[in-house]
């Protein structure tokens, strides 16, 4: 098993509404399982507040109805472990879609992370046995995306994630 970490830098999210598609930049965000059949357990969320004055800002982590399409970019993702030895097909991070953005599920909402993003954190560790999954590679479990319900704060942070 490989575990991964997803990351993104100094992003201002911006408020976007359920089921509305994502534009390029609104959100640290998309996880992405790589394939029909393979599973991604979210061990971590972490953000990080990078504002120069306050702004609460309401972070949510939440399944897609609407998946991506197509690479994503703007982001990081990289094994952790330097001996490990990755799968054939990873699975995929960013926060530009090459061709479809994904839309955000009214019903799919799975943490809140409200933080002021004047320096303020916030961050979610699953205990062993309770991580967040994401299973193949279709609506609704196949993709979930961390985007700011409310507020307009600049972060950077990481999904910790492993493959299975």
């Amino acid at each position: 098993m490989a575990r991964y970490s997803a990351s993104w830098a100094t992003i201002t999210a911006a408020a976007v509404a359920d089921t509305t598609a994502f534009v390029a930049g609104q959100a640290p965000g998309f996880l992405r399982a790589g394939a029909a059949t393979q599973q991604a357990k979210i061990n971590e969320v972490y953000i990080g507040g990078e504002d120069t004055a306050s702004t609460p800002t309401s972070m949510v982590l939440a399944r897609n109805s609407t998946i991506s399409v197509g690479a994503l970019s703007v982001g990081q993702n990289n094994l952790l472990d330097a001996s490990a030895t990755a799968p054939g097909t990873l699975a995929s991070f960013g926060s530009t879609a090459a061709t479809t953005f994904p839309q955000r599920s009214s019903s799919g909402y799975l943490l809140d992370l409200s933080l002021n993003t004047y320096g303020g954190i916030a961050r979610w560790q699953a205990r062993y046995g309770e991580e967040i999954t994401v299973i193949g590679n279709t609506a609704p479990l196949g993709e979930v995306s961390l985007s700011s319900r409310a507020g307009t704060g600049k972060t950077s942070g990481h999904i910790i994630y492993e493959l299975v």
